[in-house]
């Protein structure tokens, strides 16, 4: 601006109408020289200085000046129902939006809007639309996994990115023991175990036991222990908030919000905001410890119902194969289980059933029963007697369940391995004889579990070296396949597949039948199938160990 020129000495715009001079809003006119030549009551209020004959620039913020210079006759007159581009910008505390509208003098009149209130309530829109985005973000993030270690990775990542310079979480402690993940301002998360008083950090004891937080203006940013500031945190601590992460009935552990004394204190609105993503981040943590304790239960109630794995015992071979009807399950209605023998001399047992029905209920029964029989062991000798005692414990429980089942008592004498088979309501076994030969154990029996009195018959096997003794479930025979997809599996063609495993280890014969069984069903659907195999291998002999006690057998 040349500055040798005067500003004007006399008001003019009056051509424009003598309303403006009353408009409620402040109203500032200048020449297109960026001279004053008018304003109105509220503009005097709000710019003092700007009285006819100052400079603009000398009286009004900057950011008017300027726009008021790159106008430069573009705004349009009155008669031409024209304005110029509005601008924005402070005022003191407040905010103005200026509107410029040209005169009949080719003056240029500002009109000054306060949006102060409405830029207010726009950015705190904005804000709350940021802080939901960001929780429901969050809330995707955190249930995305059931592991809850990489679920307080999570929140305390979280944390230290969106809502303080670092996060610590703690999960509740078990007496001095204190689980830690720290997340500093470098993004590093840190897993460590401490032992100390959680009792140390006003509020930490209180929320760990789920009582609501304190103010963090409640909280002496020099009183925060050196164990829960993480080692990235090298700044004093300027100011803190201790949560609670609320779970499923009991709290799932606190969180630590920390600041460096760069940066300002936690607001209310903060500290409501860090409850809101405490909450959240809690059900997630407390979600993912209690499928942890699920799984830990069901991991250990499972192993006591899958099939064990067999072997030789005393000089027999024992091997079984167990296929569960669903194709994500692991237990179902089939089972077996070899009880072996004291000694050599002694009978070991075996024993494989079928509960009616499939998945865990049957399962469950599965269980009871081998449980009972476990217990019924010193009465094995017997057969009727032990089938009749679990028949009584299955009528008296709750289940309206039954089962089929299959006992073996089996020793080896003199290179023969001789059996004592009883079955109860389930299929006979096969022996397959070293020439190929198949024969059926002319046993048969009751059901366990359906009548009150039960009856069966014991009948006696002996294998020579190479021979086997197959007991199997009627998931077998009765699975459905072949080139139809309709056809039981049959008692014929298991014979027919045994044939051809005569002189085969009791490995090799289960899993042959099994594979042939798989091959049949293709991917249709199926019974649990269970195979024990009882062998009289080619090689055991009893060996001495020293000379002078009693023998073993070896393979």
């Amino acid at each position: 601006m040349d500055t040798s020129q005067q500003p004007p000495t006399g008001p003019r715009g009056a051509g424009t109408g003598a309303t403006w001079g009353f408009a409620p809003c402040p109203v500032v006119v200048a020449d297109p020289s960026g001279g004053v030549v008018g304003t109105n009551a509220a503009a005097t209020a709000l710019f003092p200085g700007a009285t006819t004959g100052t400079w603009l620039q000398d009286v009004v913020p900057a950011w008017i000046a300027d726009a008021h210079a790159r106008l430069r006759g573009t705004v349009p007159g009155p008669r031409n129902s024209g304005s110029g581009p509005l601008v924005h910008g402070p005022v003191g505390d407040r905010t103005f939006e200026a509107h410029p509208t040209g005169t009949d003098d080719g003056d240029v009149m500002w009109w000054l809007v306060d949006d102060t209130d409405r830029r207010l309530a726009e950015d705190a829109l904005k804000a709350e639309r940021e802080r939901a985005a960001f929780l429901a973000g969050a809330s995707s993030a955190l249930l995305s996994s059931l592991n809850v270690e990489r679920c307080m990775e999570v929140t305390a990542e979280l944390a230290a990115e969106h809502l303080a310079d670092a996060a610590v979480i703690v999960a509740p402690p078990r007496g001095r023991k204190v689980q830690l993940t720290f997340c500093g301002p470098d993004g590093v998360v840190v897993h460590r175990t401490v032992h100390h008083d959680v009792r140390q950090l006003p509020g930490l004891g209180e929320a760990l036991r789920g009582f609501p937080p304190v103010p963090s203006r409640w909280i002496d940013p020099a009183a925060v222990p050196g164990w829960v500031v993480p080692e990235g945190f090298t700044e004093p601590v300027g100011s803190a908030v201790v949560t609670p992460l609320p779970g499923h009935g009991v709290p799932a552990g606190a969180l630590i919000l920390l600041r460096s004394s760069r940066h300002a204190a936690f607001t209310e609105s903060e500290e409501v905001f860090a409850r809101l993503f405490a909450s959240r981040a809690g059900a997630a943590v407390s979600a993912a410890r209690m499928y942890a304790e699920q799984a830990s239960i069901t991991a250990t109630l499972m192993r006591e119902l899958l099939p064990p794995q067999l072997h030789a015992v005393h000089g027999v071979e024992f091997a079984g194969r167990y296929r569960p009807a669903g194709r994500t399950e692991r237990v179902g209605g089939d089972f077996y289980d070899v009880h072996p023998a004291a000694d050599e001399e002694q009978e070991s047992l075996v024993v494989l059933g079928d509960v009616c029905g499939k998945g865990l209920e049957a399962a469950v029964l599965t269980g009871k029963i081998r449980n009972t029989v476990q217990a019924l062991l010193p009465l094995a000798d017997d057969h009727q007697r032990l089938l009749g005692l679990l028949n009584g414990a299955l009528m008296n429980s709750h289940h309206t369940r039954f089962a089929t089942l299959a006992v073996a008592s089996v020793v080896r004498r003199a290179g023969i391995v001789r059996l004592r088979v009883t079955s109860a309501g389930h299929p006979p076994p096969l022996i397959v004889r070293a020439d190929g030969t198949v024969e059926q154990a002319s046993t048969r029996g009751t059901l366990i579990g359906a009548f009150r009195d039960v009856s069966s018959t014991t009948v006696r096997v002996e294998l020579a070296p190479g021979e086997t003794c197959l007991f199997f479930t009627d998931g077998i025979t009765e699975a459905r396949g072949g080139p139809m997809g309709g056809e039981f599996f049959g008692v014929q063609r298991l014979e027919a597949a045994l044939s051809q495993c005569a002189g085969m280890p009791a490995e090799a014969v289960v899993e042959h039948v099994q594979m042939l069984a798989a091959q049949w069903v293709g991917r249709g659907g199926h019974d649990d199938m269970a195979t024990v195999a009882v062998t009289a291998p080619h090689h055991a002999h009893l060996s001495a160990v020293n000379g002078h006690t009693r023998g073993r057998y070896t393979g």
